[in-house]
């Protein structure tokens, strides 16, 4: 079977814009990317998603085509549920976020109710603690004074386990290459709303099914917080994934497909 080839589309909502990558038929599947890792992090699962699923893979604000919005993460999550209904899709779509795009897509169901039908939350959380908000300010602190390569390290440390960067560099250098064309005033802007986020008294609203899903070894938003996630939602169930860190998708997509599969309705292999 020939992969999908994703189409890139421009949604007009009002006078914002968002840039989305389209492919496949069926049931509609977002996907919303990390803060470190773009849209591309997605590339390893995308075209098996998009032989049962419309895959949506969303540019978020200030990333790729997609122009940069100020109001913090409640304006990219209106973003986002404004593109979703411009699409004028059949039925409420399944959204999937990894990192930042898990806390952009829990604040659009918090904020939008009846955006989506189920939720994909992977290695986000509801809330930091404080040495996790600690290392976004200094991240901040460091890209203001000596730009995204002075963080670019961190960022490539909290994507992945120090023995997994020795074993894949070339992987490791194309992941670095992509954070390096972010946006640093988006980079800075995301920082400083995941240090001050505080989502748990909203999870009880979320009235759909979650699957809350987190790399055993990720540093950037640690185990802890997806359990807590898990815990402060309605209809959620946790899955922790061994040996990966913050971007499963990327680093073991057969794993991660595995992991969602039953709950998306994925078909098995053969």
């Amino acid at each position: 079977m020939t992969p999908a080839q994703f189409k890139p589309l421009k949604i007009q909502a009002g006078d914002a814009s968002l840039t989305v990558h389209i492919a496949g038929s069926g049931h509609p599947l977002v996907l919303c990317h990390s803060l470190l890792a773009d849209r591309t992090s997605f590339d390893r699962v995308a075209p098996a998603l998009a032989v049962t699923f419309q895959v949506i893979a969303v540019d978020l604000p200030g990333f790729g085509a997609s122009p940069a919005v100020t109001g913090g993460l409640a304006a990219v999550a209106d973003r986002v549920a404004a593109a979703v209904r411009a699409l004028e899709l059949r039925e409420p779509p399944i959204m999937l976020g990894n990192g930042y795009g898990g806390f952009v897509t829990l604040q659009a169901a918090i904020r939008h109710p009846g955006i989506a039908q189920r939720l994909v939350l992977a290695d986000c959380g509801a809330c930091f603690s404080e040495p996790g908000r600690a290392a976004f300010r200094g991240m901040a602190a460091n890209a203001q004074e000596g730009g995204l390569a002075a963080v670019a390290d961190v960022a490539m440390r909290r994507l992945f386990a120090p023995e997994y960067q020795a074993q894949h560099p070339e992987l490791i250098t194309q992941r670095k290459e992509r954070f390096l064309a972010l946006d640093r005033a988006t980079f800075l802007q995301a920082c400083e709303a995941l240090a001050a986020l505080d989502l748990r008294p909203e999870l009880a609203s979320v009235q759909v099914p979650a699957l809350v899903i987190v790399g055993e070894m990720d540093e950037a938003t640690p185990p802890a917080m997806s359990r807590e996630l898990a815990a402060g939602l309605p209809q959620a169930r946790l899955a922790t994934l061994p040996g990966c860190a913050h971007v499963p998708q990327l680093q073991e997509p057969e794993q991660f497909l595995a992991a969602i599969g039953e709950f998306i309705g994925l078909p098995r292999p053969a």
